[in-house]
């Protein structure tokens, strides 16, 4: 029996080295199949990882590509082995970028990101890489390629085809404005007075570029935004009343109540309860209180027209107004307090009515803090062809007259005489013509005006009448602007600054008249 002094011994011996042989060759089936499994598994990730459309590759930490899929492959050749840098960004150096897609050690700060990049000029990609360890603890990294290349080329055609559009777009509407800046200039041209020789807005405008005419404008613009009381002077219709409108209109208190009330329109025994009102009972009719002209102007402005012609009473009363803010109402000792902004006008001399103690001399200090003088037809002879140009265009539009200039011999008339009557009066003269003009003509008899003085030279008051008289009236205003213009650069020694402001041109409007009209630029460019 050798090793074994027993049958049962050897049978026992036998028993658990069969098992032992039955264990091992169960531990081989294991192994076996485990490998079977681990190759299958193996296969299939290899088999998902080709399989998958994106561009793959497996880099390790020294930027050797380990692995790359069949899509890789396919784009860039096998490059198993080689340098990350050298394969897909074609450089012979690691990235420098802050950001680099190739670059394992920064991995896991840009992790889950998907960034963008044009890798040559007919390949742009996105990206993402995935930082994990491998088996042996070795850091890796797994780059994902995404060729966008026709989506940015689509793109790009798409950005280049909204470009195109935007140019035509751009093109028709610079034609549209083109046309319509030519469409407005013409209509400016033809209602030159009425748009062009004011800087103000508003409906009414104060016509003429003569030197007083400018320097009123320029007053104007500069009070009328301050509450200061106004004093406008100046003979019978010559436009205080426009004045007073205009002041108005660039006031602070543009659209509050604006109240105009003619002092010499209304009897001495009204004018007191009329501008202060009156208390129930004042007087025989008075059955109930009524305000007066400043409790209704109250916080706005009035306008107090022939303030010259005012009683002593009144006076006093207007100068408690402006003294104290307040009224008194006829019939009442209790005083009611205005914040009335006064602009008064006259047609009289009142520092000789203070003189002859006809006028209070503390009331018009009171009403003179600013004056503005308003000149006589006589002294700004060369705003008479604006004016009347101005007002042929408005009285044959309003008669449906086909009148288109003035002729010379209407201007030598016209310059020739002295307007008594000031602006009013040209005013009628014109109206009259235009309706009895015949053929569309004006003759000097349809003027009806009397010389007071000889025909003056034909130069002697209308600088080159042959270039704008008997012309059809387009073209005499704009001969007449280029005068105007011309005449302002000469006096000004050609200070763009000072034309533009004398004138209410911008500077950009002032160049492109002066190339309209070929003035010479370095006239204005001094």
């Amino acid at each position: 029996m050798g090793l074994f002094t027993t049958p049962s011994k050897f049978i026992y011996c036998l028993y658990h080295a069969a098992q032992i042989e039955t264990m091992v060759i169960a531990m081989r089936e294991i192994a076996t199949s485990t490998e079977q499994e681990i190759s299958r598994l193996s296969n299939n990730n290899k088999s998902l990882f080709d399989l998958l459309p994106d561009m793959l590759f497996i880099i390790k930490d020294d930027f050797v590509i380990e692995r790359m899929n069949q899509a890789a492959i396919r784009r860039f050749s096998n490059q198993q082995g080689r340098k990350c840098y050298e394969v897909i960004v074609g450089s012979g150096s690691p990235c420098t970028l802050e950001i680099c897609p190739f670059n394992c050690t920064n991995g896991q700060q840009y992790y889950g990101k998907v960034f963008e990049r044009k890798l040559s000029d007919s390949f742009y990609v996105e990206y993402s890489h995935v930082p994990f360890e491998g088996y042996s603890d070795d850091h890796l990294t797994l780059l994902i390629l995404k060729d966008t290349t026709q989506k940015k080329l689509d793109e790009i055609e798409l950005e280049k085809y909204s470009k195109n559009i935007e140019k035509v777009l751009e093109e028709k509407i610079a034609v549209l404005k083109e046309s319509e800046i030519e469409r407005q200039q013409l209509y400016k041209e033809l209602n030159y007075l009425k748009n062009e020789t004011e800087r103000f807005a508003g409906k009414e405008k104060m016509i003429g570029e003569s030197k007083p005419i400018r320097a009123l404008r320029a007053m104007i613009y500069q009070v009328a935004d301050s509450s200061a009381t106004i004093l406008i002077s100046g003979e019978s219709g010559t436009g205080k009343e426009l004045v007073a409108d205009l002041v108005y209109k660039h006031s602070n208190r543009v659209g509050k109540p604006y109240l105009k009330f003619n002092c010499a329109a209304v009897s001495e025994s009204l004018l007191e309860s009329d501008l202060f009102g009156y208390e129930k009972g004042a007087f025989t009719g008075a059955t109930v209180a009524h305000k007066g002209k400043f409790e209704e102007a109250d916080g706005g402005t009035i306008f107090l027209d022939e303030i010259g012609d005012i009683s002593p009473k009144m006076q006093s009363g207007l100068l408690r107004v402006l003294q104290e803010g307040e009224i008194l109402r006829v019939g009442s000792n209790r005083p009611i307090s205005v914040d009335v902004r006064i602009i008064a006008a006259t047609n009289t001399d009142l520092e000789e009515a203070v003189e002859k103690r006809k006028f209070r001399e503390d009331l018009y200090y009171r009403l003179n803090v600013i004056n503005l003088r308003q000149v006589p037809l006589r002294e700004r002879k060369d705003d008479i062809i604006l004016l009347a140009t101005n007002f042929l265009v408005k009285y044959r539009e309003r008669f449906k007259k086909e009148v288109t200039f003035l002729p010379n011999s209407v201007v030598e008339q016209l310059l020739a005489y002295d307007w008594p009557g000031n602006v009013r009066e040209l005013e009628n003269v014109i109206q009259r013509a235009v309706l009895l003009s015949r053929e569309g003509m004006i003759s000097p008899a349809d003027l009806g005006i009397r010389q007071n003085r000889g025909i003056p030279e034909k130069t002697s008051h209308l600088p080159f009448p042959e270039k704008y008289i008997n012309q059809p009236l387009k073209e005499s205003v704009s001969l007449f602007e280029a005068m105007i213009i011309s005449t302002a650069i000469k006096e000004s020694s050609g200070k763009v600054e000072t034309v533009c402001q004398q004138l209410g041109l911008a500077k950009t409007t002032l160049y492109e008249k002066l190339k309209r009209y070929g003035i010479a630029s370095r006239q204005s460019d001094k």
